[in-house]
Parts: C-alpha cells; sequence; structure tokens
C-alpha cells in the first residue's frame, strides 16, 4: 500500500559522486577470507524449521536441505541435496515416504522419496501464479499433509485461483497422476480426522506473514468441515491467531496467541468436554510451524526443535548436530554489478564509480583495472560522491554499527576516514561542495545537514518537516546551499542558505511547485524546475481533465539589475578589440575549487524569474555546467509504466546558441562530471559514458561508450552479510517507522533477541525469517521482507492453455473441461485456444502435445514444462478415439490468473444483470494499483446508466486509488440536459444515479481497507460481506538490503477526524455481515452477491432511479422567462 507516499528510488544519482580501491588488496583480503576458521560455515547448529515426525524419527529443512535425526537428538542426516530450498517434509502415516516441497527442477513443486533417502520423485509440474513470490505469499505447490489411507498428498497452490490473495487445497496420488481440486474454496494448513471424513482446518492461510498480535479480519480460526454433509462448525473464536489444527484422537491442538504470554502456543480443544487449555507456555518466541505425527507433536521454537509426546503431552527438548558442509556460508565471489545501487562518475569523466553489494567500486572508461575501494564483507557502504578535485570519494558506511559520513583516497592508497559520529538515522545524498572542503547530506530526520571534511564540524542548515529533502546544490564559491522546502500547502518553495550567516531564506513563493534548484557554475545564475505549465488535457472518457507535462526551468538571476541570459541580443558592426572578442561570453576552461565569492540579492529574487526557452515536459534532474544545462526528460507515466510512444532522454541545452540537444536515448538516470564534460548514463543494466556538449565538439563525440562491468568481482563472507543486514533492517525500522515510539515496543530489546538466531542461520531463507520475525513484534502492517541470494536455479516454469482439463477415466484421455475466453484484444488476457484461427472447442480432447502422446495418469502440465516463450502443438480431436483428429499449433502463456479473474467477473455481471432485469451493474477491482484502475475504466463507464451499482473490492489487495474512485461514485445529479431528439442527459454525465452497495471480505486490504471505510464515509451505500484485513500504515516502496533483498518500513498512517486511530489491526466492520461458507461457495453460491443484489433491488421498489424526462416543448421557457 503506498496511499500517495512519495516514491523515491533509493539509487542517488543526481549530483557529482565518488570512487575506487585495488586488486592487490583484494587478493589479500581472498586470502584472508578463505583463510579464516569456517565457524560459521561448517557450523553444527542450524535454523531446523518445518519439522515432521513419525515414530522416532524426526525429518526437518535446514541450510535449504531435508534433514533426519532421532527423536532424542544427536547428529542429523542430511536427504536431500539439491540447490534449490527443500521444506514442508511430511511424513506419510505409515512413515515409509516423505512428501516435500522442493525446487529439483526448476519450479517449486511437490516431491516424494523414501523416508529413508534416495531418489525423490516429481509430483506436480505446474508454475506460480508469478515468477517470484513474495515471502508473506508461500510457496506454492506446499505440501500440506497426506490422506489419512496414504494414497494421497494434500498441497496448496495458487494455480487455479482467480486471486493471487489466496491458494486452494489439491490432492495429487503419491504414485503419480493429475492433481485435482479439494472440495473446498479456500484453505490452509489442514488436518484430517482420524476416520478421514472430516477435516479441521485453517479457512484462511496466513502463516508465513509475521505481523504478531494481530486481531484484523484475516486472523485465523479453526474449523471443522464434514466432507459429506458439507456442515462446517467453527471451532475457535479468538480475535488473533489460532492456526496449525491437528486432530489427534478425540482432541484438536492448535497455536494460538490467545495466552498470557501473547505468543503462539500449543493449545487444546476437546470435541468431548468442548474445552480449551493451554499446553505450552513459551514467552520470548513464538512456536513455529508444528505438525502432528504418530507419537507427537513436533516443532520449532527460539531456533530450537521440541516435541510435545501424546497422549502424555510432555514436552521434551531435542538437541540436534547438523553437520552442513557450510557451501551456503562459506566465502564466495560474486558479480556485484548485478546489484549496483547507486553510482556517480570521476570530475573529468574517465571513471565511473558504483555502490554494488555494500562496497564502493571504480570502473575505468576505457583503460586501467576494476578497484572494489572498501572490500568489506559485513559492513555497508552507500551512495557514493566523487570529490571536485578528484581526490577523494565519500559515502554513507555503517561500519560504526550507525550510518555516517565517511571519505577516503579515490585511488584506493588511503585508509578511511569517518568524519561523523551519529547515534541515529539514515543518511542519503552526501554532496560534494566545489572546493572538496565540504560535504551536504540529509537524513531521515528530514533534516539538510553539512560537515566540515578537515574540522569535521557537523552544521544543521534545515528541516522539512513533511517530506525528505534530497534535492539541494552548493554554489560554486561553496558559501552558499539552494534547496527546496514544502510549505503547509506541499507545494515546495527554493530557498537559500548563507554559510557565512547561518540563515537560510526563501526565495520563491508557494504558488506552484518549484524545486531541483541548481547554481550556474559562473555564479550569475539560479537555476531550478517549477511545475507553472498548466497544459489542461481532456480525458477521453469523461467531461475531466488531467494537467500534464507541467515542467519547465526556469532561470533567476542572482543579482539586481544583471541582465537575465536570454535577455534580447543584437549583432553589430562595430569593431572590438581582441581581448573582448576573446571574453565576450565564453565560460572560461573548468577548473576544480571554489570561484570567488558571488554576491547573492535575496531580496526579490522571484521576480527576476524568466523560463529557459524548452518545451515543457515531464522534467527532472537538472545540473548546470559551465556554457550549458543538462537535464532528463521522461515520458508520461501510467503507474510503473510509461505511455507508448514516448522515451527518456537526456538534453543538453547551449546557453551561447540557445540551442537544445538530445545527448542519449533511452535512460533511467545519469551522473554528471564535475568538469561537465561527460555523464555517465544507466540505462536498465547497462552503463555508458557519454559526452555532454550540446554542439558534440567541445568534449567529443556524445556517443555512448558502455562500461565493462566484468571485472566488479567481490569477494563476501554470507554470515557477515547477513548480520549487517539483519541491523540495518533494524535501524530501518528504528529510523523511519511512523512510530518513534516503536508501537510501545522496547526496539533495542527486540533487536538483541532475535539476534541470537544469527548464528544458527544457515541460507539466505533463513536470515528473511529472522529478520520477518523481528519487523512482526512491532504489530503492525506493511512490515515485509524478501528477495537476496535465495535458493533457486534456472527456472524451467511450464506453459499454460488457459483451460481446466478433465479426465476421461473410462478412455484414458483428457479432455478441455473449460477454456477461459479472456480477452484477445489485450495482451495480459491473451487465451492462447480462442484466439482466431485455433480449432479447439471446450469438451475436445487432447490427445498429444509435441508429439508425445498424453493418457490418463499422465499429469497433463508435466508435457507442457519449459514450453514457454515458443510454440507447442497440440493433437485434439473431438472425442476419446479420435473424431476429426488434428494439430493445431498454439502460444502458451506464463499464467492464468487474468482469465480465471475475467472469468469470475463475467459471471458474477450475468447473474447480478439476470437477478435485475439489467438495472444494477456490478464492478470488480482486484487492486487499488493499476489493474484495479483499468478495470474501473473498462467497467464504469459502460454502467453509468444503471439504476444500481454493486462494487466489489474482495479480495482487493490495496494500492492507491482509492480516492480517483471514489470521486466518480460520490457524483451527484444536479441537472439534465436534452437535444431536438429529446434525450435526456444527466448533469454530470458520467455518473450512476441509483442506489449502491459495497462488496468487502477478510481479504480487502491496505487501500482495500481504505476503499469501503471512506465508501461509507460518504454515505455510498451499507458495505456487506466480512470485516477487512486492517492494515492501513503505507510504505513508499521497497528499502533495498545490500544482496538485493528488502525490507519495508510503515512511514505513514491513517488517523481519523477525531484525532484517533482507525482501520489499523483490526479493519473495517460490515453493516451486513455475510460468510460466503465453503459448502454453498462450492454448490456456486454467492451469498454475499445476493445479499448486495437484494439490498438494491428492495430499494429500487420503493424507488426507482429513473432519469427525469425532458418537459414538453411548449411553452419553450421556465414560468419566470415567459
Amino acid at each position: 500500500m503506498y496511499m500517495g507516499v512519495e516514491t523515491r528510488g533509493l539509487s542517488r544519482t543526481q549530483r557529482p559522486r565518488p570512487a575506487g580501491h585495488g586488486w592487490a588488496y583484494a587478493l589479500a583480503l581472498g586470502i584472508a577470507l578463505l583463510a579464516m576458521p569456517l565457524g560459521a560455515g561448517a557450523a553444527k547448529h542450524a535454523l531446523m524449521r518445518f519439522p515432521t515426525l513419525h515414530g522416532n524419527t524426526i525429518v526437518f529443512s535446514a541450510a535449504g536441505s531435508l534433514w533426519r535425526v532421532d527423536r532424542k537428538g544427536g547428529l542429523a542426516q542430511r536427504l536431500t541435496t539439491d540447490s534449490g530450498l527443500d521444506l514442508m517434509p511430511r511424513f506419510s502415516p505409515d512413515g515409509k515416504e516423505i512428501a516435500f516441497t522442493g525446487n529439483y527442477d526448476g519450479n517449486t513443486d511437490v516431491y516424494v522419496m523414501s523416508a529413508e533417502g534416495g531418489p525423490v520423485r516429481r509430483l506436480t509440474f505446474h508454475s506460480d501464479v508469478v515468477p517470484d513470490a513474495p515471502t508473506r505469499w508461500g510457496s506454492d505447490n506446499m505440501v500440506v499433509t497426506w490422506t489419512p489411507d496414504g494414497k494421497q498428498i494434500m498441497f496448496l497452490s495458487r494455480r487455479t485461483t482467480y486471486n493471487s490473495w489466496f491458494g486452494q487445497l489439491f490432492l495429487v496420488p503419491a504414485d503419480g497422476g493429475a492433481a485435482t481440486r479439494f472440495p473446498v474454496p479456500r484453505g490452509g494448513v489442514t488436518s484430517f480426522s482420524p476416520d478421514g471424513s472430516k477435516i479441521a482446518y485453517n479457512r484462511i492461510f496466513r502463516n508465513f506473514r509475521t505481523w504478531k498480535r494481530y486481531y484484523g479480519g484475516l486472523a485465523q480460526d479453526v474449523w471443522i468441515y464434514d466432507l459429506n454433509t458439507h456442515a462446517i462448525q467453527r471451532v475457535t473464536n479468538w480475535k488473533g491467531t489460532d492456526t496449525y489444527p491437528m486432530w489427534y484422537g478425540d482432541t484438536i491442538y492448535f497455536a494460538s496467541d490467545r495466552g498470557p504470554e501473547k505468543r503462539l502456543n500449543i493449545w487444546a480443544y476437546s470435541l468431548t468436554s468442548k474445552q480449551f487449555k493451554q499446553v505450552t507456555d513459551f514467552k520470548d518466541f513464538d512456536i513455529d510451524w508444528p505438525s502432528l505425527g504418530d507419537t507427537g507433536i513436533v516443532f520449532g521454537c527460539g531456533g530450537q526443535l521440541y516435541v510435545l509426546d501424546l497422549p502424555s503431552e510432555k514436552l521434551e527438548k531435542v538437541q540436534v548436530d547438523v553437520p552442513d558442509d557450510g557451501v551456503r556460508t562459506r566465502p564466495r565471489w560474486v558479480d556485484a554489478s548485478k546489484t549496483i545501487q547507486a553510482f556517480d562518475i570521476a570530475p573529468n569523466g574517465k571513471r565511473a564509480l558504483f555502490e554494488a553489494r555494500g562496497d564502493i567500486f571504480t570502473v575505468p572508461a576505457e583503460h586501467g583495472n576494476t578497484r572494489d575501494l572498501t572490500q568489506s564483507s559485513g559492513v555497508r557502504e552507500q551512495d557514493p560522491a566523487w570529490s571536485p578535485d578528484g581526490k577523494w570519494v565519500t559515502y554513507i558506511t555503517d561500519h560504526t554499527g550507525e550510518a555516517q559520513i565517511a571519505v577516503r583516497p579515490s585511488d584506493g592508497s588511503g585508509a578511511e576516514q569517518i568524519l561523523t559520529s551519529r547515534a541515529k538515522g539514515y543518511l542519503y545524498d552526501p554532496t560534494w561542495s566545489p572546493d572538496s572542503k565540504r560535504i551536504a547530506f540529509d537524513d531521515s530526520d528530514h533534516a539538510l545537514w553539512f560537515v566540515g571534511v578537515d574540522d569535521r564540524k557537523v552544521t544543521k542548515v534545515d528541516a522539512d518537516p513533511r517530506s525528505e529533502m534530497h534535492d539541494f546544490s552548493w554554489s560554486p564559491d561553496a558559501l552558499w546551499l539552494a534547496y527546496s522546502k514544502a510549505a503547509d500547502n506541499d507545494l515546495r518553495t527554493i530557498y537559500l542558505y548563507s554559510v557565512a550567516s547561518a540563515q537560510a531564506t526563501r526565495v520563491t513563493r508557494s504558488l506552484a511547485n518549484d524545486y531541483g534548484p541548481v547554481f550556474d557554475p559562473q555564479g550569475k545564475y539560479l537555476y531550478f524546475i517549477g511545475l507553472k505549465h498548466e497544459n489542461p488535457v481532456f480525458s477521453e472518457t469523461e467531461f475531466n481533465i488531467a494537467t500534464l507535462k507541467m515542467a519547465g526551468i526556469y532561470v533567476a538571476t542572482l543579482q539586481k539589475g544583471k541582465p537575465s541570459p536570454f535577455a534580447p541580443r543584437s549583432d553589430e558592426g562595430t569593431l572590438k578589440s581582441d581581448e573582448a572578442k576573446k571574453d565576450e561570453g565564453k565560460p572560461g576552461a573548468w577548473k576544480p575549487g571554489a570561484s570567488a565569492p558571488i554576491r547573492i540579492d535575496l531580496g526579490g529574487l522571484d521576480e527576476r524569474v524568466v523560463p529557459l526557452p524548452v518545451p515543457a515536459g515531464e522534467i527532472g534532474h537538472l545540473s548546470a555546467v559551465r556554457g550549458r544545462l543538462v537535464y532528463l526528460t521522461t515520458p508520461l507515466s501510467s503507474f510503473e509504466t510509461s505511455l507508448h510512444g514516448e522515451k527518456p532522454e537526456l538534453h543538453a541545452f547551449d546557453l551561447e546558441t540557445r540551442k537544445d540537444k538530445v545527448l542519449t536515448s533511452p535512460l533511467d538516470d545519469y551522473a554528471l562530471s564535475a568538469d561537465g564534460s561527460a555523464a555517465l548514463i544507466k540505462n536498465k543494466s547497462t552503463f555508458a559514458i557519454v559526452g555532454t556538449a550540446a554542439d558534440g565538439k567541445a568534449a567529443g563525440e556524445t556517443a555512448a561508450k558502455n562500461l565493462d562491468l566484468s571485472h566488479m568481482q567481490e569477494l563476501v563472507n554470507p554470515s557477515a552479510e547477513w548480520k549487517e543486514m539483519y541491523e540495518q533492517a533494524w535501524r530501518l525500522e528504528r529510523d523511519l517507522f511512523f512510530n518513534p515510539q516503536m508501537n510501545g515496543v522496547n526496539w533495542p530489546e527486540i533487536r538483541a533477541r532475535y539476534e541470537t538466531l544469527l548464528p544458527e542461520v544457515a541460507c539466505r531463507e533463513d536470515l528473511n525469517y529472522v529478520i520477518g520475525e523481528m519487523l512482526g513484534e512491532l504489530g503492525n502492517s506493511h512490515t515485509y521482507v524478501g528477495g537476496g541470494d535465495e535458493l533457486h536455479g534456472k527456472r524451467v516454469p511450464t506453459g499454460l492453455l488457459g483451460a481446466d482439463f478433465g479426465a476421461d477415466a473410462k478412455a484414458g484421455r483428457y479432455f478441455f473441461q473449460t477454456i477461459y475466453p479472456g480477452d484477445n484484444t489485450h495482451e495480459s488476457y491473451r487465451s492462447p485456444l480462442t484466439e482466431p484461427g485455433i480449432d479447439v472447442k471446450q469438451g475436445n480432447y487432447l490427445l498429444a502435445v509435441n508429439g508425445r502422446e498424453l493418457r490418463v495418469p499422465t499429469d497433463p502440465y508435466s508435457l507442457f514444462v519449459n514450453t514457454l516463450g515458443g510454440t507447442v502443438t497440440l493433437t485434439v480431436a473431438d472425442d476419446a478415439a479420435g473424431k476429426n483428429r488434428r494439430d493445431v499449433t498454439v502460444k502458451p502463456i506464463a499464467n492464468e490468473l487474468n482469465l480465471r479473474m475475467k472469468a469470475w467477473i463475467d459471471h458474477n455481471r450475468e447473474v447480478v444483470d439476470k437477478a435485475s432485469g439489467g438495472k444494477i451493474g456490478y464492478l470488480y477491482l482486484a487492486d487499488m494499483d493499476e489493474q484495479g484502475m483499468d478495470q474501473f475504466i473498462n467497467q464504469f463507464y459502460s454502467q453509468v446508466r444503471k439504476q444500481g451499482l454493486i462494487v466489489d473490492v474482495r479480495y482487493n489487495g490495496g494500492g492507491f486509488i482509492d480516492q480517483i474512485v471514489l470521486e466518480r461514485l460520490r457524483r451527484v445529479l444536479v441537472g439534465m440536459s436534452t437535444n431536438r431528439e429529446g434525450v435526456a442527459f444527466p448533469i454530470p454525465q458520467q455518473l450512476v444515479h441509483g442506489y449502491m452497495a459495497c462488496l468487502l471480505n477478510h481479504y480487502s486490504a491496505s487501500d482495500g481497507d481504505i476503499f469501503p471505510y471512506y465508501f461509507r464515509k460518504y454515505g455510498l451505500g451499507p458495505l456487506i460481506g466480512e470485516r477487512t484485513w486492517g492494515g492501513v500504515r503505507g510504505i513508499r516502496g521497497f528499502w533495498p538490503l545490500e544482496d538485493g533483498g528488502y525490507v519495508t518500513i510503515p512511514e505513514d498512517s491513517l488517523y481519523g477526524l477525531h484525532s484517533e486511530w482507525v482501520i489499523e489491526n483490526h479493519g473495517v466492520e460490515p453493516d451486513i455481515e455475510v460468510d460466503n461458507l465453503p459448502g454453498d461457495v462450492m454448490a456456486g453460491k454467492d451469498a454475499q452477491l445476493e445479499r448486495a443484489i437484494t439490498y438494491i433491488m428492495d430499494k429500487l421498489k420503493t424507488n426507482p432511479m429513473t432519469l427525469p424526462p425532458p418537459p414538453p416543448l411548449s411553452p419553450a421557457y421556465p414560468p419566470a422567462g415567459r
């Protein structure tokens, strides 16, 4: 959820910056690392997770592999050795086999193997709905349990879902074959009754989410579902978490945080007495993934394994040694160029400077070695900047345990010098003064500072309570700082700060957004970007406008009485002296250092502003060098994509010729050399150096020269990196979390508690788990972790056809049970079997794929592995006997999510239309982001003449467009107009003049919480369904960790008009509560939708919402006008 928060890329490339180190030192460090005692790498301890128990044997996941150990403890034996992540092992009822989720073949699938070890068998062949699902979603094709007869394995998959919020339960034969849906619409952790006729299960799956003390609408309960009668019984009704149901005899054990410890502990529910009792009482850590075996319950807690013996309920701690070979923790060489997060360029344009994998590198434009200047695995250096004199680089380091400003020689010849001694705060944007004597920077407290390189004196310049201060620059004499700051109307204005007087003066008015100020190197002008071009553009869907391409570049003269650089010029015939001609209008050659002090007349500066003669556009990243301006233009953006037909361009404007030239395109961003001769260009993963002269001559041709990044090799110590990333994740929350009191949590104590688990971390996924648990202690929404050097090899996805297969058991063939039509006018909704010329119909049989015969029980998806990106030849027929046998060639798709979602939406709309006789419209929003906006545009305007509208935000995962949508739904009929034909036109035209209702459920989250909250506040209609997720503290994106992983930080929070917190950790209550029960859903019933139809139809019966017809044509005037 973004909730309108400013989005800021963490790669800081907005002004000149630092670099470099040497190969000799790299080799020495490498030898040192390799010679280190491999304490972490060869440790006999590892984080043990997802355990399973049978008899006297425990199998668990550690270091990405499966291991087995005696129930009494001892030395574990490795069972799997693949390069991927193996998890969720589950013993078969007879203890002879283990089912688990693994990544052997380039996809996350269900596998089975002997409990003694040996070859594995792949049972599923279906890819996830996204290439790399977030950690909090949990693994696709996740093993849940075995059926009591041991013939089938239950797993959780997103393969047939119409929304990624939830997965569905499936059964796959242990001997192999096609998977079948388990007869519940959604589900999570499940346990069969001893006779297999019932299940105890969670209807909600959120077991990889780490939000602790969670009481929102997505809180889990344990339910009993009768597989024969479809009756359902709610077992638990605690406001928090009740999960991991385990059915043992007449007792259902489960994990709950209902106890006084507010920790997940084992509880028991007696089916005979109907009483609950607490069984364990852990206080410091939650129990982790308990599972039921034949002799007890095994689980993890605080890095240890425990067995709860049954039926005695005696707790046993299991001491285990894990003899991991340390392949995932030993030092290794990595390609740091894959994780570049910030860059700069040398003052002469001859070297590039990078922050990559937590180190600072310099890379030559053409000649010389690549240098790793810092070589500090376990310390992160960020945001490098090269000094104008070329001697130094500055950067941010956490060498001391806190973020500090540091410098070191740019050629790698000397040691690091730390200039600050800060106790807290996240730092950004170290920026050198022209004389290389001071460094300005900003921080997470929205303050702007500078520090002296020699005296190390730190001076606070200003602070902006509304936003961070990232756009600042030095004057050429190093005695002024220009920056922007938000006014109380949220418009930014330009300020100038005098180093000499320590005074800041606002120099532009808050009538429009003015930002990105930069000084003319000669001290004559101040340039900045202003949103002063109104440019109203009409919408094509409604009578409305958007203001686009408003930015222009503006220049203010710093001294009164001086002409603007665009004053009228006149060519004359008078000869001037050679000296005058030589100096006239010609900027001198650049040289490092500060200029002579410049005079700035602060009074009336905003009255001395004129525009640069360039077109208005999406302008950013403005830089000034002698004689020219360099700036970036970008295409109009639609959410995360750009409109077609435009590309980002790097421009140079020559102040002498007053001409603008495109230097290169496309690009993402650039860094300009201090001498102005060259720019370092980033375009996706490619970096190049390009000349910046607008005439293409002064600095040579502007053709880009790609840099060779292949030598950016870094020797990393994973355990040291993991400790740094853990600490940085903790600091990021401390320094940026919206509540400085950390929701009442003792944050230092939390750090110390989970730090004890770091020695157990044996793979990158373990680190994500530990960080996630730590962040979860905040008890807050949107605290996520993910990514990094996760365990997966080459991806080998499965191509899909947009269809469900049915099995004709008698004929031993598969047929197309359902073909999802999609919408072939949109690539994201393309349905391969419905494209023009494809002769395949629902009910046709699939006989072969690419010439390989397909028969039951072979899993059909196994024939589509690794077919993405190309075409497949399907052999189809009208019946199993091969009638009208034919070959068709189709192009598979990566996932069917959108096709299934569209089918669900279309079905719901048909139900509404039929039940209401066409009077009620139906509008579904999958999120409050780009897809939801597209859906609103596609669905709203075609239904504006309905007398009612059902707005469905069930499973809506959030975003930020709630007010955009609500503004259109809130429109009120205020008038009418007509034409010669007597048509009645409403004013405003694009509105629904009718009754509304909003559907919501437990999965309506983030902005999906906020939308129904304000839907009700605006009085648009009732909320029908279930209480929502309850997470309204927003983030502005992912904060990258040094290996490419990320954490998120809630930085703002919604509150109400009476100064009270709202929604968070509770959700939005419906006005009419309706639960879609599993049996009803499987029978095709949607009680929530039906209740909304009934509500609106009842209103229409009382008061139909029709438009008033035009009046009689005669008399032709209102009474007063006759």
